[in-house]
């Protein structure tokens, strides 16, 4: 057998947890913040 084989992406992805940590974090925080700027651009403006 060959032990010089590569890991598929998805696999040394899953293998480190750190970067599941940082796109844990990060995926949902730039996803809400563009969602939030989003709906405030779309707030019609006051007549007043």
């Amino acid at each position: 057998m060959n032990k010089e084989t590569k890991k598929p992406a998805l696999q040394r992805l899953m293998d480190n947890p750190w970067l599941l940590l940082v796109l844990g974090v990060l995926i949902p925080v730039i996803s809400y913040t563009i969602w939030g700027w989003i709906e405030i651009a779309l707030i019609p403006a006051s007549p007043y």
